[in-house]
């Protein structure tokens, strides 16, 4: 089984676009939304949830009524203040903030009455989906929720055992825009990793900075240029980055509106059967497979490595 990570130092440079391409070109592979904070791959795929379960990303503090006697010990060891005098002069109750505890435990500890337990607060949700064009694993992390890293790791998790289990030689992740937390979580383990970037001065900015990160995980690594044709003189200056480091193109796609209407319908330009970039996206996916396919199979590291 090989592990193709898709990701780009910034969004909008239509990664989650070339994934949905590439589903349609593989058909049997297992898909992986790794972008939980802001999923849109289902929006090509149209998934039909079969499995889905609850992400407990952190504990929060919380108070039993019936044993607290509201002496106000933990109201200043909080140094979140999550916890609160609530009522009026004539009568007072302690209450915690959900919303703005970190989950640090200190109240628990320090409360005299044991008044106070951690408790697993829901992070999001995970779902296991069918598609047109195979199996697919996503998430959405709750407004504001904690541990993203945490859930791609999941996603990413029961991506690989379907795939084990299945007998699929392929998983694709999606993963999320950035350098964060999430895009660390999403590299790990990868056997390749396709930035996707686009000829602007942001695009080859973040490009810069997504490569840095792949190569202090030794990844084995490529690039897509996509919209290459807006801007010449930004696409040579992004090669020259890349060739710099050693790291090979795998495609350059031009600007076209049949991606663009074929995405309107729901639908993905290797359907469609059109437009000027449909052979260069084909292209850059028969690359993929001679890039991956060659070397070693060593994955990813699953951190960083000291310099």
């Amino acid at each position: 089984m090989k592990e193709i990570v898709v990701l780009s130092g910034k969004g909008g440079t239509g990664k989650t676009m070339l994934v949905a391409n590439y589903a349609a070109l593989a058909k049997e592979a297992i898909l992986a939304d790794c972008d939980v904070d802001a999923p849109n791959l289902h929006l090509l795929m149209a998934p039909e949830v079969k499995e889905s379960g609850p992400f407990p990303s952190m504990k929060a503090a919380s108070i039993d009524g019936a044993k607290c006697v509201n002496c106000g010990e933990c109201v200043p060891l909080c140094r979140f203040e999550a916890i609160k005098w609530i009522g009026n002069s004539s009568l007072r109750k302690v209450a915690i903030s959900v919303d703005e505890c970190e989950g640090c435990g200190v109240c628990a500890r320090a409360c005299p009455e044991g008044a106070i337990s951690m408790v697993e607060r829901k992070g999001g949700d995970w779902f296991i989906s069918s598609t047109r064009y195979g199996t697919m694993v996503h998430a959405l992390l709750e407004p504001g929720g904690e541990n993203s890293g945490k859930l791609v790791a999941l996603v990413k998790q029961k991506a690989r055992m379907l795939a084990r289990n299945t007998g699929a030689k392929l998983v694709i992740v999606d993963g999320p825009p950035g350098i964060g937390c999430a895009a660390i979580s999403a590299l790990s383990g990868a056997n390749l990793v396709l930035l996707v970037t686009e000829p602007t001065k942001s695009g080859a900015s973040d490009f810069t900075r997504a490569l840095n990160l792949a190569e202090s995980f030794r990844c084995k690594t490529c690039y897509v240029i996509n919209r290459a044709d807006i801007n010449a003189r930004m696409a040579e200056e992004i090669d020259r980055t890349a060739a710099d480091k050693g790291v090979q193109c795998a495609g350059k796609i031009p600007y076209d509106d049949e991606v663009v209407a074929s995405m309107a319908l729901g639908k993905t330009v290797v359907e469609s059967g059109k437009g000027e970039a449909r052979k260069s996206i084909v292209d850059s996916w028969n690359a993929l497979m001679d890039i991956v396919s060659t070397g070693d199979d060593t994955a990813a590291s699953e951190g960083p490595h000291d310099r």
